[in-house]
C-alpha cells in the first residue's frame, strides 16, 4: 500500500471534525464562542430513558457511555442549532409502568425538548402512549417493530435502529440456504420475543421452510435445560434470541445439552450481548453463526467511520471496553443512541427548533428525511428511513464464530429488509 493510501485510509479527529461540518478553527474556540450565536444560551435538554437496572442493565450501561459520547461529539461541533447539548438521564428499570413515569417527569419537571432512548420493546410500548398524550418527540433505540406496526403514535420514531421484522426478513434466506429448513426457536416471552417468533416463522415460510416447535422463556429466568428437551429430534437450525442478566447461563446450558452432536445453530446476537465469547463453556459455539447489527469485532474492511466511532465510545477492536478486556459491549445495539441522537440533530437543525412549541415541526422535519449515508454520523452503514412509518432501515450483518471471535461471512443489501407499509403516521394530527 502507498504512503498517500495509508494516509487517506485512517480518519484523524481532526478530520473528523471536519468531516461533521466543524473546522479546526471552531474546534479551539472556548465553548462561549461556540455558542455565541444562539437565540438563547440555554441548552438543548434530551431526556434519557435509560435501563440502569432491571434485565436491561447491560445494555443501559453501554446505551449511557454511547449517548455520552455522542452528545459530547455534538456539543465539539457547536451543539444543535448554537445550544449545548445537556443529558438527563432517568433509570427505568427495565419496567413499563416506570418508563411512563420517567416519561412524565421529561415533559414536566425537567421540561425536555425530547425523550430518547428506549431499548426493551415492553417499556417502550408502555412508555410511548403517555409521550404522545405529553406531545414529547420520543425516539427510541429498541429494533421491537411496535414503531413500524402502527401500534403507537407520530410522536414515536426509530430513526437510529432497524427492527426485528426487517432484521429476521433478511437472515431467512441465508438460513434456509445454508444450514436447514426445519427450525426450532427459542425466545424470551414478551414483545421482543414474539416479534422473533411471528416475523421468523412466516420469514422462514416463505423460504420452503418450517418452524417445529416454539420455546418461549420468561426473561427472567436463570436456569434453560428444562426446556430443551421440547426441541423435536428433527431440527436442523436452533434459532436462538435471549436477553437479560442470565444470558451466559442458557448458552452454556444449551452447549452442555447438546454436546458434540448440535444442529446448526444461528443465533441473534442478544444471547450473546456483553458476554466474552472467550468465557469457559462457549466452546462449543465455534462454527455456529450470529446475526449482529454492528460487528463487534473490527473486520478487515473496517470502516474510518467505525474506526472514529469505537474510539470515541472506547472500545477496541475486540469490542470491550479499552480499560478492561472483559467489560464486552453491547455493540450490535449501542451504535442506535449515536446514530438516532445524530437524526435528532439533524432534525432540530432542519426545523430551525428553538423551544417546545417547535416540536411538530421537528417531527415532520424527521418524517421528511430518507438516505442517511454512511458516515461518521451513521457508522453501522448507510441506511433509509421511511417517514411514513417512522421506521429507518439499513444492513444487517451475519457472522461465523472462527476461533473464538465473530467473523463476517455475509451482508445483506439494505433492500433486503424492506417490507410494505403498515401505517402512515403523518396522517395523524400533531
Amino acid at each position: 500500500m502507498s504512503e498517500a493510501k495509508k494516509t487517506n485510509s485512517k480518519l484523524t479527529r481532526r478530520e473528523a471534525l471536519k468531516t461533521l461540518g466543524l473546522g479546526a478553527a471552531s474546534a479551539s474556540l472556548p465553548l462561549w464562542a461556540r455558542y455565541a450565536s444562539a437565540q438563547t444560551a440555554e441548552p438543548i435538554k434530551i431526556g434519557f430513558q435509560v435501563h440502569r437496572t432491571g434485565i436491561g442493565a447491560a445494555y443501559g450501561r453501554w446505551y449511557e457511555r454511547t449517548t455520552s459520547a455522542a452528545a459530547a461529539l455534538i456539543n465539539e461541533q457547536g451543539g444543535i442549532n448554537g445550544r449545548p447539548v445537556e443529558i438527563i438521564a432517568e433509570d427505568d428499570g427495565t419496567d413499563p409502568k416506570r418508563g411512563a413515569e420517567v416519561v412524565e417527569k421529561f415533559a414536566t419537571q425537567h421540561n425536555c425538548d425530547i425523550g430518547f432512548g428506549t431499548l426493551f420493546s415492553h417499556v417502550v410500548i408502555g412508555s410511548a402512549p403517555r409521550a404522545g398524550e405529553l406531545k414529547l418527540p420520543y425516539f427510541v433505540v429498541s429494533e421491537g417493530h411496535h414503531v413500524a406496526s402502527g401500534m403507537l403514535n407520530r410522536y414515536t420514531l426509530q430513526p437510529g435502529i432497524t427492527d426485528v421484522k426487517s432484521q429476521v426478513q433478511a437472515m431467512a434466506p441465508f438460513v434456509s440456504e445454508n444450514l436447514g429448513k426445519k427450525v426450532t426457536m427459542i425466545f424470551p416471552d414478551f414483545a421482543f420475543g414474539h416479534d422473533h417468533r411471528d416475523f421468523f416463522t412466516a420469514a422462514i415460510e416463505a423460504q420452503g421452510g418450517e418452524v417445529l416447535e416454539h420455546i418461549a422463556i420468561p426473561p427472567t429466568e436463570t436456569s434453560f435445560t428444562k426446556y430443551f428437551p421440547k426441541i423435536p429430534r428433527d431440527t436442523e437450525v436452533i434459532y436462538h434470541v435471549m436477553v437479560g442478566p442470565a444470558v451466559l447461563t442458557f448458552v452454556k446450558e444449551l452447549g452442555e445439552f447438546f454436546g458434540p452432536r448440535r444442529p446448526e445453530i444461528f443465533g441473534f446476537i442478544d444471547s450473546l450481548e456483553a458476554v466474552d465469547i472467550a468465557s469457559p463453556g462457549l466452546e462449543f459455539l465455534e462454527g455456529t453463526y450470529f446475526w449482529e447489527g454492528n460487528p463487534r469485532y473490527a473486520q478487515e474492511n473496517q470502516s474510518d467511520f467505525d474506526r472514529f466511532f469505537r474510539e470515541r465510545v472506547g472500545v477496541d477492536q475486540n469490542g470491550a471496553s479499552v480499560s478492561d478486556p472483559k467489560d464486552v459491549s453491547t455493540y450490535s445495539h449501542m451504535f442506535g443512541c449515536w446514530e438516532t441522537l445524530h437524526v435528532a440533530k439533524a432534525g432540530m437543525e432542519a426545523a430551525g427548533y428553538q423551544g417546545a412549541q417547535d416540536r411538530a415541526k421537528l417531527i415532520e422535519a424527521v418524517e421528511a428525511m430518507k438516505d442517511m449515508p454512511h458516515s461518521i454520523a451513521h457508522p453501522q452503514g448507510a441506511k433509509v428511513f421511511n417517514g411514513k412509518t417512522h421506521q429507518v432501515f439499513g444492513h444487517q450483518y451475519i457472522t461465523k464464530v472462527v476461533d473464538g471471535k465473530l467473523l463476517l461471512v455475509h451482508t445483506t443489501s439494505i433492500e433486503d429488509t424492506f417490507y410494505p407499509d403498515e401505517v402512515d403516521y403523518t396522517l395523524q394530527t400533531l
